[in-house]
């Protein structure tokens, strides 16, 4: 029985994590999920909890992928935030949900969020608040991006250059 539950969350958490990088979050419900594994929505408690189980899997899933991409990624804002920028540009939908909706900790391995910020406290020399101010000027020049909130004559690649110098700058004083 544990094999065949473990089978169906499975089968849930890659139907959400299908509709999500598709459609984005509000495709994410659980009539939507149960048509998709071929359930009735409510029958779906049997395998899963509730549905933000499911978000915090795809969540997960989402953050181990972060964390593979940018390992190895040379310690630098400049590549780091390459790292992160491309890869959120690929999974947009993803991204906004490991970014702009409550993560319940509880449910994240502690040391994931670690292996995805280690790269940034690398690259602003330890300074963990550094890296945390890198984190948000990464994710709202990202967010900008995605939002095509830049006007039409911005290079974009010039903004993150410019972070890039201003980070540099601050890791050096």
């Amino acid at each position: 029985m544990v094999e065949r539950s473990s089978a169906r969350k499975a089968q849930l958490v890659a139907a959400a994590r299908h509709l999500l990088e598709t459609e984005g979050v509000e495709a994410v419900t659980i009539r939507r999920l149960g048509a998709a594994v071929g359930m009735r929505g409510p029958s779906l408690y049997k395998h899963v909890p509730d549905k933000s189980a499911i978000e915090a899997a795809v969540a997960i899933e989402g953050l181990t992928e972060l964390s593979e991409v940018v390992r190895g990624v040379p310690a630098t804002f400049t590549d780091v935030s390459h790292a992160y920028r491309t890869w959120a540009l690929a999974h947009p939908h993803l991204y906004r949900l490991l970014n702009k909706h409550p993560v319940d900790r509880s449910r994240v391995p502690p040391e994931l969020e670690d292996r995805a910020a280690d790269p940034l406290i690398v690259a602003t020399g330890g300074d963990r608040d550094l890296a945390r101010a890198a984190w948000a000027t990464i994710n709202g020049l990202i967010e900008l991006e995605l939002a095509r909130r830049f006007p039409p004559d911005t290079d974009v690649d010039a903004v993150y250059s410019a972070a890039a110098r201003a980070f540099d700058t601050a890791r050096a004083d």
